[in-house]
């Protein structure tokens, strides 16, 4: 079982998390339990094969996060480390360099840090939340930017189990990753420094709940990061589609760049930046060998990379913050 005592205790130290503290250890305990998932009893099984061992290198503000070296373990640690990762595919966002090991993900994770890092307010002391986040990649990013205290919120119960792989090697540094999503999130808690949504705001029906569900999760004048996919296209324009988009199911709104800077001034934003538009490529994302399922290219035209299998435009995305007042 994963063991969340010393981030609750943690929590206790915080004043705006005593209501959360109140449920939270019984609903992560809900979450975990292994009739959720099918896989959860197998994932746990690897996690508890990943070998004790002490990294002497860790480097958070590399491509790869860097967990050690190969030089800190031995041959059968190293061999045993490698099956317990391999248990745990696919793995989707990264990349991660463990003890020499390295996990060439699906995603570049560290592209799309590159594109905002260098526009968003200095991570330093700050607490700092990350919606589906997934196995934590951006978490670990957060953390090397010099975050005070980093959560992640993800329910991919595969995505939370990496992620605890990996601080397992990590040792007790302060970023943890929950199983659970925004909904279940106290209301109006108004306590992070700096919220980052991204790769979320298509998956909900309603796009303007999801952006005050956020706000209520920053304190005033904490900032919000939210990066989406985004359509060419005047204000008002957005895209739903029919049924599938590049083959997912569960996408709603997709709106122009315009449209989602005036969501973000109906919910009550300020200072709002779009600092960038990127078309996804196929050397963004792709499948590897740690994550051997379909990837992007299976997701578009053959004859028109512009466009999905479905007709619709390709995924581009665009990357915006701005501030609670």
């Amino acid at each position: 079982m994963i063991d969340y005592s010393s981030f609750y205790a943690a929590l206790k130290e915080e004043p705006a998390f005593e209501i959360w503290l109140k449920t939270l250890p019984e609903l992560v305990a809900d979450k975990l339990h292994p009739n959720q998932h099918g896989d959860l009893k197998r994932w746990l099984t690897a996690l508890e094969e990943i070998p004790t061992l002490r990294p002497n290198t860790i480097k958070l503000d590399n491509s790869a996060v860097q967990i050690g070296s190969q030089a800190d373990c031995n041959k059968g640690e190293l061999e045993q480390l490698k099956d317990a990762l391999r248990g745990l595919h696919p793995w989707r966002k990264g990349p991660f360099d463990l003890f020499g090991i390295k996990i060439d993900t699906e995603w570049h994770s560290d592209w799309k840090w590159s594109r905002l890092k260098k526009h968003i307010q200095p991570l330093q002391n700050r607490l700092v939340l990350d919606i589906g986040c997934g196995n934590g990649y951006h978490c670990w990013r957060m953390l090397g930017e010099g975050a005070e205290r980093v959560i992640g919120i993800d329910p991919t119960l595969l995505s939370v189990v990496q992620f605890h792989a990996i601080k397992k090697l990590a040792g007790n540094l302060p970023v943890d990753v929950l199983p659970i999503g925004i909904e279940e999130l106290p209301a109006e808690l108004k306590t992070f420094d700096s919220v980052f949504s991204m790769g979320v705001l298509y998956h909900r029906r309603s796009p303007l709940d999801h952006l005050y569900e956020l706000a209520n999760c920053l304190r005033p004048g904490g900032e919000l990061i939210l990066e989406t996919l985004v359509i060419e296209g005047v204000e008002g324009e957005s895209l739903l589609p029919k049924d599938r988009y590049a083959k997912m199911r569960n996408v709603w709104f997709i709106p122009s760049c315009a449209t989602l800077e005036s969501w973000l001034k109906r919910c009550g934003y300020k200072n709002i930046r779009l600092i960038d538009v990127s078309q996804t490529t196929t050397e963004e994302q792709r499948s590897t060998d740690w994550m051997k399922f379909h990837s992007l290219s299976d997701f578009l035209d053959p004859e028109n990379p512009n466009l999905t299998c479905e007709g619709l435009p390709a995924p581009t995305r665009a990357i915006f913050t701005a501030t609670r007042p």
